[in-house]
């Protein structure tokens, strides 16, 4: 535990796994002498009253950015803009303000306009997740050898930026600084494309005539049972993403589709040479991810059933 505490007062509006996991480690490793939470519903804010993993448990998100010197919007990035202009009539002078979305352009369009001069914006992405959600679904390992991607509007106080990359550092995540604009097209490939990838094969799985539901659980391959558990992902979150992130995604969904046809028509031919240099390619892309640490190369099979770097969000 921290001798000295890097913030007074944490809030987090929203408890949810990325809410969750950020209380567990900061109240682990001292990194706040208090941490404040709220959320939506009643239930959510009782249930984690029962857990006992906070400070405190407040009714409102103004009540909760009283006083903080920290403010982590832990919600869907379609709500982040009605957020802000609540809590920012009650935002302390020098104040850092983020968020926690895979989406950074529309959220900084939807927060900065609310925010006040006199506090310090730095939206952040923690690129790490699992396919659970709810109070109960936080880890403090969560983000541990993940990036955390910080995306500070141009002419933000870099001392601010710091700390916040600071916070994060001491969570266990490496932390990258980009624009927000760059930060959503990259997500687009590595994040948003698989995401809707999965949720088309998922769909088209089960609406297969000749092939029943006990068949596609029974004789679910590695890949499908990958598949199903990126598409078991919040709803909520992931409707906001693409409709926030939609430029680059359609941009990243029109070059998938020009590799796909190139696929097919080596297929229809059947060309050999092709689908094998095609996927010699993607395979050297596999065994660089896993050579940086990113991943683990035993097959799901034969891995120990843990929850770090499921899902990324």
């Amino acid at each position: 535990m921290n001798s000295a505490p890097m913030f007074r007062k944490v809030a987090l509006i929203g408890f949810g796994l990325i809410g969750g996991s950020i209380a567990r480690g900061a109240k682990s490793l001292g990194l706040a002498a208090e941490i404040v939470t709220t959320a939506r519903s009643a239930e959510t804010r009782a249930r984690v009253r029962e857990l006992g993993i906070v400070d405190r448990v407040v009714e409102s998100n103004a009540e909760a950015a009283e006083g903080a010197d920290l403010v982590i919007l832990c919600i869907p990035v379609g709500a982040c803009g009605d957020v802000a202009q609540e809590i920012a009539p009650h935002l302390q002078h020098g104040a850092i303000v983020s968020d926690v979305g895979s989406v950074k352009a529309a959220v900084v369009k939807a927060m900065a306009p609310f925010l006040p001069e006199d506090v310090h914006f730095v939206p952040a992405h923690p690129v790490a997740g699992t396919e659970n959600s709810g109070p109960d679904s936080g880890f403090a390992e969560l983000f541990i050898n993940r990036w955390c991607i910080l995306t500070p509007p141009e002419g933000t106080n870099a001392e601010a930026t710091e700390k916040l990359a600071a916070f994060w550092r001491a969570l266990g995540a490496n932390v990258e600084i980009m624009t927000p604009e760059h930060h959503d097209l990259v997500l687009a490939v590595t994040s948003h494309l698989p995401h809707l990838i999965a949720y088309t094969i998922v769909s088209t799985a089960e609406e297969l005539e000749g092939v029943t539901q006990s068949e596609v659980l029974k004789f679910s391959a590695g890949g499908f049972r990958d598949f199903t558990r990126i598409a078991a992902s919040d709803p909520t979150m992931w409707r906001d993403v693409f409709l926030t992130n939609k430029d680059a995604v359609l941009e990243m969904l029109g070059e998938f589709q020009e590799d796909l046809s190139k696929l097919t028509r080596a297929i229809r031919r059947g060309d050999g040479d092709a689908l094998f240099d095609h996927f010699t390619r993607t395979r050297a892309i596999r065994r660089g991810i896993v050579q940086i640490g990113q991943d683990e190369a035993a097959p799901d099979f034969g891995r120990r059933h843990k929850q770090l770097g499921k899902a990324p969000e």
